[in-house]
């Protein structure tokens, strides 16, 4: 029988790391609550089985030595390597060095000064030999990356540790280690991150992740250390999640197809196919680590050769395997202007089509450029799984805005969040009402984030729903752009700022909080007290619409609770509440 319990308890892993003989991987597991993530490691072909090696998180190996943070600090299995007086974010052990992004070691003041309070993190380098610590960037850094030859480092740095305006203007750098000269090799692309080394006849070359305009998805782009020219790799149609840099040749991508994932070569295509969900990918060009989830099957390491089938090499999650599930259906339909769209409907367990109809949830992915891939359908938040083992089938729809296809696919929702992008999760929900398998008078709506904007954007535009859940949602995209971490995606997506003279303003046209009035869904909504994401005052401005216009609904708000709900407590709470919430109204 799956409990709240279970869920929150359940481990997921992530962070696969290849040794350097290629026979070993190492990965980080976590609890879904909050809880102190583990380092495992198993053999690549699967023959010995898994054990767990220590507490830690991110491993990362040099040679066959095995490295890991821990309670900020970076750990070998004998315990920590030196000292640092603040939190180490990210490290990359090399051959003679081990290098790492920390912020200074002084403490953070008590008073918040905005002009004085923005703490860089910074390059730095441990010696083991000597213990020597030098700085060797003194800007904000947010990635690096190692040549294979050990010889340089590509640097991505802000001007600011804001993401505002920090991660619109990212630079990439070259520090050369035997020299200690950086040279700049430009600005890049907006939220420019994953940086990987590879070489061809040309000489070295910096590939990187990033977003080419505001909103519309990622790309990988590409800069020869010669010419420093960037170039967009990236076909219109292709999607990438992940670079993985290789010992020898292009590094790969990882690319969110359709409900699938596949991998390509970076300039020369696809090499791999994978049904199902992956999102994290680690390789020395011959032997492949990614983690990977199917319909019916969490989150597991797979390794293998590229281009074969990979083997499991994990079970992080033993307790799911006799729990029965509902079966979950790959759909493909048309929106209203004939755009291809596709989707996943999960039924009660034990249930077909021929059972209907059901009272039907749909769950608006967040984002917008986010996907439901055909993997596996639960977590702390509401699930597809834990709705339907309550009885509903849960309508997973991958509406415009979202990624898996392509570039124009993506931005289509900019300055339009909520219109063609509504109709097309009202296409899917008239679909499913007409084929028999959703009783049109048992509807509801849940989402969380963007997710949570759509649930309360639809119970302004439709009466339909019996019942509506808005998890860290947005009602008002003006005062987003205002207080929200990233205000320019959020102005893009909304269409305008607050402070663009009296208006009309083109977010009031977008944002929920403008329909309040036309409201009569019954609306549960959940929100983190301490979310910068989507601050709390997005959710206490829909309760005090709601209350005013007389409309049911509950405020449940999580002390010190961000973006994420990551307290165990917590998220039993908001698990048993939500279906409480859906069984009393449909």
């Amino acid at each position: 029988m799956l409990t709240a319990e279970l869920i929150a308890d359940s481990r997921v892993p992530s962070n696969p790391a290849l040794s350097a003989d290629g026979r070993w991987v190492a990965y980080q597991v976590d609890t879904i609550a909050k809880g102190v993530p583990e380092i495992w490691f198993a053999s690549v072909d699967g023959r010995e089985k898994p054990r767990r090696l220590a507490e830690g998180s991110m491993p990362a190996w040099s040679s066959n030595a095995l490295y890991f943070l821990r309670d900020g600090l970076i750990h070998t299995v004998d315990g920590p390597l030196f000292a640092w007086r603040s939190e180490i974010t990210a490290f990359l052990p090399m051959r003679e060095w081990i290098v790492f992004i920390a912020e200074d070691e002084t403490p953070a003041a008590a008073i918040r000064v905005w002009s004085e309070s923005l703490r860089p993190a910074r390059l730095r380098s441990f010696d083991p030999r000597t213990g020597e610590i030098r700085t060797l960037v003194e800007d904000h850094v947010v990635d690096v990356a190692r040549r294979q030859d050990d010889g340089a480092l590509a640097v991505l740095t802000w001007p600011t540790p804001e993401l505002d305006p920090g991660g619109l203007e990212p630079r990439l750098s070259l520090l050369e280690l035997e020299t200690g000269e950086r040279r700049d090799l430009g600005r890049t692309a907006v939220e420019a991150t994953n940086p990987v080394w590879w070489r061809d006849g040309d000489g070295w070359h910096v590939a990187y992740r990033a977003t080419p305009e505001m909103i519309g998805g990622w790309a990988v782009f590409d800069v020869s250390v010669e010419t420093a020219e960037h170039r967009n790799l990236t076909p219109e149609s292709t999607c990438p999640i992940r670079l993985a840099q290789v010992d020898s040749g292009a590094p790969l991508v990882l690319v969110a197809d359709g409900l699938d994932t596949a991998l390509h070569r970076l300039g020369s295509g696809e090499v791999a196919f994978w049904r199902g969900q992956a999102d994290a990918v680690v390789s020395n060009g011959e032997i492949l680590a990614i983690v990977l989830s199917t319909a019916h099957r969490p989150k597991d390491v797979h390794c293998g050769p590229i281009g074969e089938p990979l083997t499991r090499v994990s079970d992080t999650a033993p307790e799911f395997a006799e729990v029965a599930w509902g079966a979950q259906e790959r759909l493909s339909y048309k929106a209203s202007d004939g755009l291809a769209l596709d989707g996943l409907l999960v039924l009660p367990p034990g249930k077909t089509r021929d059972d209907g109809p059901f009272s039907l949830i749909t769950l608006p992915h967040g984002g917008p450029y986010d996907r439901y891939a055909d993997g596996f359908r639960l977590g702390w938040f509401p699930s597809a799984q834990w709705l339907a083992l309550a009885g509903h089938a849960v309508f997973l729809p991958n509406p415009r805005g979202g990624q898996g296809h392509g570039h124009e696919f993506a931005a289509a929702v900019g300055g339009r969040v909520g219109l063609e992008e509504w109709s097309d999760l009202e296409t899917g929900i008239d679909l499913l009402v007409a084929e028999g398998v959703a009783d049109p008078e048992r509807l509801g709506i849940a989402g969380w984030s963007h997710g949570g904007f759509v649930s309360a954007w639809a119970v302004g535009r439709t009466r339909r729903f019996k019942a509506a859940l808005m998890g860290a949602g947005i009602c008002d995209w003006g005062m987003l752009a205002a207080t929200g971490e990233f205000g320019p995606f959020e102005a893009a997506l909304g269409g305008s700022t607050g402070w663009e003279g009296a208006g009309p303003h083109r977010h009031d046209q977008l944002s929920p909080i403008s329909f309040a009035s036309e409201i009569e869904t019954p609306v549960l909504i959940v929100h983190g007290a301490d979310d910068t994401n989507v601050p709390l005052s997005q959710a206490e401005f829909f309760h005090r619409a709601l209350r005013h216009f007389g409309v049911e609904h509950d405020l449940v708000v999580y002390p010190g609770q961000g973006h994420r709900i990551a307290e165990r407590e917590h998220q039993l709470d908001l698990l048993r509440r939500t279906r409480e919430w859906f069984a009393r109204l449909l």
